[in-house]
This record gives C-alpha cells, structure tokens and sequence, in this order.
C-alpha cells in the first residue's frame, strides 16, 4: 500500500514556514504499514491543486492532503476538492455544534464567516476535529482515498490519530513494517560504515534494509524489514545485539532518544547535577539540557563566558594562565570546568571554548578548533576536536560532543 502528501500552502513554497507536517505523516503511515512514495508542495491556487491531485491519484492508492481549509478567502482546498469529484455542498450539523461550543467556551458568538466551516461537499466522509473549527474530509472515488487535513499541525495529528490512521487500519489488511534506530556519536559516518561492513553486508539475507541519518555530531542507522512481526523483530534484535559488540562505545540511544534525555536520565540514576560554562557554543549546550522536561533535578546552571574578563571574573580562570596560553585551550577549558563545579556547586561541570567562525583562526588555532573539558570530584581533562569552518554547525557539533563526553564521563565513573 503507497500513500503520497501533497502540503497545500504559498506559505510552504515562499519559506515562510516549514513543512514539518509531512515528516509527521510519513512516520504514521509507515507505522501502520503504508508507505510514503513522494511528497509534493504546491501553491493556494486550484489548477495547481487539481493538477496534483491527477497526476498523484495514478501512482498512489491513499491521497493526503494539509492545509487550505481555513474559513478567509485564501483557504481554497475544500472548494477545489468539491469541484474537483463534482458535488454540491451540504451542511454538516455535527460540525456545526463542533464550531458553536468552540465559539461559546471563549464566550463569543459564531461569525458567518465561521459557520461556513460545518459547510462541506456532500459526497464526503466528513472528519470531526475536536481541536479547531476546520474539518476533515475523506472522499473515496476509483478505489482511491483522498483525505483532506487542516495544516495546523495540532489539529491535523488529532485528526489523523482519532479519525484517519484508525479508518485505514480498519479498511485495509496492512502488512507490519518494523524500525529500529541505532543512535551514535563520536564518530563520522564514512568511518562508521567501514567499522561495521561485514555486518551490514549480513543484513541482505535476513531481508533487512539499513539507512544511514546523519546530522551535525551525530550518526542514526536505522534498520527497517517488513514480514512477519515476531519473525522480524526477532532478527533485527539479534542483529542489534551484534553491533553492541563492534561499535558500544559509539551507542547511546535508540529510537527517538535524545543525547540530553539519555543524559538526564544517567544524571537522575546516580541523583547527581551538572553545570555547564560556555564560550563558543553561547548557551546551546544549556538550552539542549533545559529542553528536557524535568531537567530543573539535575540542571543548576551555567555561565556562558565569551569575555575573557567573565571567564576571569566568574568563572576563576587565572588571567596570567590566559595570557600564557589563550581564550582557546586546554588549560582554560579545564579551568572553566572546574570553575563552574565549584562555584555552582555540581557534581560534574562542563565546558567548552573554541573557535566557531568564520572569522578569528589562525595557523596555530584554525576555526573549528574547540577544547571541550570535564570536570568531577575525581578529575579535570580536556580534549581537542576539529569541527570544520561552519559556524552554526560548529556551535551544535561542539554542544552534542561535550554532552556525551559528560555521559560517558558518569557511565564509566
């Protein structure tokens, strides 16, 4: 079964937001065993919309659509999409309640502009949205299934969770498609894939497919195979088994894990806190740990020092050690760790100084250079990376990095 989306929106186009609706929407369907064959963007105009729809409709049995079913004159799917399968309208007295209570619990009264949104073509399955005043649509026509969504992403993942995945399901006999995502860090993926070639060429007999993701100080395999599920789960997890044994020192998650929750969670085990002191990376690594929730149990604090007078001043990184050896280097980063486990009082303490860019290298300290240090109750060590000439990749790569280095640092304690 092949699904396609087609993200109705000028706003999409001009990059005035950015489409994360249809990421959303891939992962459903693959999770319940339809997959996505493409992904299309077009415009608030109804022979590009209708274009879409005949050229999508030859190639996919379950049509998608989001966005262009609010009540302004600029909302023109549910109007292209009556057109379009030739029906008239028709008053859906459901919805029209739906809007009503919407409208009365902020105690206003329903304009007429509103009312038009229980407005919907007749021939329609119509979608109730507990979450807004636009609802969905479900057409079937041909043996295909066009479904039409709000873009809203809060009101088109109710929809599609309360209505839509569970209509699918019910309508066709879907096969079980299984992911299991190995997290690493630590190393890139060309090396990666040298490290572990033998065991990925082993995955083709078992039927299994293997996808590198990377991103900025991060590596994601993703296996996926589709069959039988206790048979399929059963081979990828003797699979997984397999790579802990070759690359354990690069693992630290699976699935939808984040570095900074896997973290906090290894923080929280061992009831101890954390606080970061940040020159290059500008409060990243605290925004990463502070995106967490719960993170206030083991977070205290940190200093982001890019004035050597706040390293100084804050922080008691020595100014003549400064002058000796400079802003970017082993000796101050381990200072600046040391510095913000004291005086916030944490069990362990982070730091980072380094060279984002682009500006500022030089022969001896090139831009990407960054010292990352770490400091507990038993030591204070440094180490230097070499990140490259990208600032903004620099700044992320710099956080992830110090962020598992702090993990290991209590994992291996």
């Amino acid at each position: 079964m092949e699904a396609e989306i087609i993200t109705i929106g000028d706003e999409i186009l001009i990059g005035q937001i950015v489409d994360t609706n249809s990421a959303w929407l891939g992962q459903q369907l693959n999770l319940i065993g339809i997959k996505v064959k493409q992904i299309n963007s077009v415009s608030d105009d109804p022979q590009h919309i209708v274009h879409a729809l005949d050229e999508v409709k030859k190639r996919s049995s379950v049509i998608i659509t989001t966005g262009g079913l609010g009540p302004t004159k600029d909302d023109l799917t549910k109007k292209t999409l009556k057109d379009y399968f030739g029906m008239d309208w028709r008053t859906d007295e459901d919805v029209l309640r739906d809007v009503e209570a919407i409208f009365a619990k902020f105690g206003r009264e329903v304009t007429p502009v509103n009312k038009l949104q229980a407005q919907v073509p007749a021939g329609c399955i119509t979608l109730r949205n507990r979450r807004g005043t636009a609802p969905g649509m479900w057409f079937e026509q041909d043996g295909k299934i066009f479904i039409s969504l709000p873009g809203v992403p809060f009101e088109m993942k109710g929809l599609m969770k309360d209505e839509v995945l569970p209509r699918l399901k019910a309508k066709f006999k879907l096969p079980f498609i299984y992911h299991k995502t190995i997290l690493t860090q630590g190393i890139g993926e060309s090396m990666l894939a040298d490290m572990i070639t033998d065991w990925e060429n082993s995955l083709a007999q078992l039927e299994i497919k293997l996808a590198y993701l990377p991103s900025p100080g991060l590596v994601r395999l993703r296996m996926t195979a589709s069959g039988d599920e206790r048979t399929i789960k059963a081979r990828i997890n003797g699979k997984l088994q397999e790579l802990q044994q070759i690359i354990p020192e690069f693992i630290y998650g699976y699935d939808a894990e984040s570095l900074e929750g896997n973290l906090g969670c290894v923080l929280l085990e061992q009831n101890k806190t954390i606080a970061v002191a940040e020159s290059c990376t500008g409060g990243y690594i605290s925004h990463l740990l502070t995106s967490v929730a719960g993170s206030s149990q083991y977070f205290l604090g940190s200093v982001v020092a890019y004035a050597n007078e706040v390293k100084t001043a804050q922080l008691g990184v020595q100014k003549e050690m400064l002058e000796k050896y400079g802003a970017v280097s082993e000796e101050t980063a381990k200072q600046m760790a040391a510095g913000v486990r004291e005086n916030l009082r944490a069990d362990i303490g982070v730091a980072t100084t380094g060279l984002a860019g682009p500006g500022g290298g030089t022969e001896d300290k090139p831009v990407g250079m960054v010292w990352i240090a770490i400091a507990t109750a038993d030591r204070v060590y440094a180490e230097k990376f070499m990140f490259g000439d990208n600032r903004e990749r620099n700044i992320v790569r710099a956080s992830i990095t110090a962020l598992n280095m702090a993990r290991k640092a209590l994992i291996n304690h």
